[in-house]
């Protein structure tokens, strides 16, 4: 079995604790197995031969449906962003808001970065370690290739390119948005394309493919082709391609994506023509 040393790191508890986040070590769990269902057993209340058991139609009845739940924060999360004129207004309600409980674990709100008003935007999946701590999406390995992508097509995020995500907050350990965190987060990403208001939308990889475009397709049948995103009435042309996360771990693909962006780059000076 390997060891990972952490010698280095004993006159440092500061030190050790940032080897662990650069790790992406972000959670402490328990050394020891917990049997949760004798907990939950032991703390149960005795019954009373006198009392019957709950029926199990009346107990489901008083159980409060998780998907409601969601649904009702989203919809608190709807009524917010209407109020919103700009996207300093969206901004800072995304900032106040409590509703999504990817927040408490969160260092930072990961908003946008480029240009607003351009008329490319691209939307991402959710923010990594290093958009956490920077505030920024897009600014790891994946965003220096993101960088050169879209550089090879004429566009770059200090010009002409705007981008964000499905997400504000980064989830723990950088796994997968779950569809509650994109059905709460979704009024937001509705509200920030209808402000930024851009003649294009790129959806980078098959979480922000399949949210936008209410598609359980996998992102190899949704590239390479042109599709509609309704926003607010309006639609805007999208293209889905791979992530850039995706391409550094499998290059080969990176053939496909540069046709992806040949489309993309013929779209934007089809609707400038």
């Amino acid at each position: 079995m390997s060891h990972i040393s952490t010698e280095s790191h004993d006159q440092s508890p500061l030190a050790l604790l940032q080897w662990y986040l650069d790790s992406g070590v972000d959670e402490c769990i328990s050394g020891e197995a917990t049997d949760w269902f004798a907990i939950s057993t032991e703390a149960k209340p005795a019954t009373s031969k006198s009392e019957s058991p709950t029926p199990v139609s009346q107990a489901r009845k008083a159980a409060p449906s998780p998907l409601l739940a969601t649904d009702q924060i989203a919809s608190t999360a709807k009524e917010l962003v209407r109020d919103c004129k700009n996207l300093n207004d969206l901004r800072q309600m995304i900032e106040e808001f409590d509703g999504c409980a990817l927040k408490k674990t969160a260092s930072k709100t990961v908003f946008s970065d480029g240009i607003p008003g351009s008329d490319l935007m691209l939307i991402g999946e959710a923010p990594g370690v290093e958009e956490d701590r920077q505030g920024k999406p897009f600014v790891g390995a994946s965003g220096q290739l993101l960088d050169k992508m879209f550089a090879a097509i004429g566009r770059s995020r200090q010009e002409n390119l705007y981008i964000s995500n499905t997400l504000p907050w980064r989830p723990p350990g950088n796994r997968k948005p779950s569809d509650p965190e994109l059905i709460i987060c979704r009024p937001f990403l509705m509200k920030h394309i209808e402000l930024a208001a851009p003649k294009v939308l790129v959806l980078l990889g098959g979480t922000a493919a399949g949210s936008l475009l209410d598609s359980n397709a996998g992102i190899t049948r949704l590239r390479g082709k042109w599709h509609e995103v309704d926003v607010a009435g309006r639609k805007i042309p999208a293209m889905a391609t791979y992530h850039p996360a995706y391409l550094l771990r499998q290059p080969q693909a990176k053939a496909q994506a540069w046709s992806d962006l040949q489309k993309i780059r013929d779209k934007l000076n089809e609707l400038d023509g």
